[in-house]
């Protein structure tokens, strides 16, 4: 039998969700607002799921469904979406939630869990060469390597007619959603932010006065129409892969982007978008200032998109389950 676990939203269902159970945590009060605070509870809670009637598992994870314990000769196909972040960007993830200090032991702990649970899969897929890297530096395997999908159909080509660049993110942190804020008042370009999470209050205490405007949550249909009409997307910091650059290319319209991490892997230069070297709000600024909209195709951008098609995804996941089925 089969059965498929996924740890958080990450890009791409690997299969039909026919079912859906949920670990005891589903259950306790705020648990889908205070999650992070829970993060010393979650490998107990993925090492107690009961798979015993499965042969074949496969996983979608940023950090804890790669640790489950499957039956003796089970299959456990793990698509990797992040290394674990708190494993490899502690200051800049775990520390900007305000923890850096008290959470440090429990981090420890959590880190020395999150090496033995990486070993556990039969295979590791890699959402990107970026990720399949990290992989590999961090729990010294290697991993195949399989382009998370783009949803084509959710967004129309448009003309890109507005005079503002645009942000579509979960708000963290990490996002660097605040150099993207002092790029557009340095260069005096209108910028839309789209999205929530735990650091909206103090976005929107930068955005204030300046050039940004902070939209809050927005559905799939207006994000559509407001990337088909903005210049560009932008990607301020430094993704494991990132759909936006996709998601903007199926709507007709470049990328701007830190050249880094897996936009390198989205990206394409003076074809898709282009790129900023710095990571700092003045490189970004003179990107935006300078950038010519003019210059890409919107067919161009679409085919670009069509090329990380959920067919192809849905094909070559079921190619590498088949082939660790075979192996096993």
């Amino acid at each position: 039998m089969f059965t498929a676990l996924y740890d958080e939203r990450a890009c791409g269902d690997l299969v039909p969700r026919a079912r859906v159970r949920v670990s005891a945590l589903a259950r306790v009060p705020g648990a889908n607002r205070f999650f992070r605070y829970m993060a010393p509870l979650y490998p107990r809670i993925f090492e107690n799921f009961d798979l015993r009637a499965f042969d074949t598992i496969v996983s979608s994870t940023t950090a804890w469904a790669k640790g489950v314990i499957v039956p003796p000769g089970a299959v456990h196909v793990c698509y990797v979406n992040a290394v674990s972040r708190f494993a490899f960007a502690y200051d800049a993830y775990v520390g900007a939630f305000g923890m850096r200090r008290i959470a440090r032991p429990a981090i420890r702990r959590l880190v020395a869990w999150d090496e033995r649970a990486a070993q556990r899969p039969t295979v590791l897929v890699a959402n990107s060469r970026n990720v399949a890297d990290r992989i590999r530096a961090h729990y010294g395997r290697d991993a195949l390597v399989l382009h998370c999908p783009v949803d084509v159909e959710r967004f129309t080509p448009g003309r890109g007619s507005g005079e503002y660049f645009m942000i579509a993110s979960r708000l963290l942190p990490y996002k660097r959603i605040d150099r993207a804020i002092r790029a557009a008042q340095i260069a005096r370009v209108p910028l839309l932010v789209a999205g929530i999470g735990p650091a909206e209050p103090a976005l929107r205490r930068l955005a204030r006065g300046t050039t940004t405007t902070m939209l809050g949550y927005v559905d799939d249909a207006r994000l559509s129409a407001l990337l088909a009409e903005a210049r560009a997307a932008i990607l301020p910091g430094e993704e494991d892969f990132g759909l936006v650059p996709l998601e903007a290319a199926a709507a007709g319209r470049p990328t701007i982007a830190l050249r880094a991490g897996g936009a390198l892997e989205t990206v394409v230069e003076g074809e898709t978008g282009t790129f900023f070297d710095e990571p700092s709000a003045e490189s970004l600024a003179a990107v935006l200032r300078n950038f010519d909209a003019s210059r890409f195709d919107a067919r161009r951008l679409r085919a670009h998109a069509e090329r990380f098609s959920p067919e192809g995804f849905v094909a070559r996941l079921r190619e590498i389950v088949e082939d660790a089925r075979a192996r096993a």
